[in-house]
């Protein structure tokens, strides 16, 4: 698996946006200068469907602050609808993710455990943010569906970056 580092360009990819249209990955969007694109495993990951809540409540103060959420998953059409309606989802959704689009993410992969849990391997979560030059500002992705960062403390990091156009870390090398 390779690992996407901080201050890299951001591999950009086209996502099949719900709703119609795609999403591109790494491009914001809507009068917005940076782009946050957070991954989540799939409608039958409750954790997902709080801390994408968690998002959308949060989405306006992201937007102040001239950045776009959107969410994405391998999910089908059919499950990515059932998952944004069951949550109130307005944020950007993408959906049908492939393997291939997971490891040029550098995203951790799972089989599922059997076929209740879903019909195909799935991302683990990750969460990127891409500033106006498109290179990656934050890169933090899990093996986990239980370690994520927390939304408001990074709305309010981002808030700081913003207004003191603070350098991107994590970009040293020997």
């Amino acid at each position: 698996m390779q690992m996407l580092d901080s201050g890299e360009k951001f591999p950009t990819q086209s996502v099949a946006r719900l709703g119609g249209g795609m999403i591109e990955l790494g491009s914001p969007s809507d009068g917005h200068d940076w782009q946050m694109v957070v991954v989540y495993r799939g409608l039958h990951c409750p954790l997902c469907k709080t801390y994408l809540a968690m998002l959308e409540q949060l989405a306006p103060r992201y937007h102040r602050n001239g950045i776009r959420p959107v969410a994405l998953s391998g999910d089908s059409e059919e499950k990515a609808q059932a998952f944004a309606d069951e949550v109130g989802l307005r944020i950007p959704l993408g959906y049908d993710l492939s393997v291939s689009q997971m490891q040029a993410l550098g995203l951790y992969i799972s089989t599922p455990k059997d076929a209740q849990e879903t019909d195909r391997p799935f991302p683990e979560p990750g969460l990127f943010v891409i500033n106006e030059t498109g290179h990656l500002y934050l890169v933090d992705v899990s093996n986990a569906p239980f370690s994520r960062p927390d939304l408001a403390a990074l709305a309010s990091g981002l808030e700081f970056v913003r207004a003191n156009a603070y350098p991107i870390r994590g970009t040293w090398v020997a």
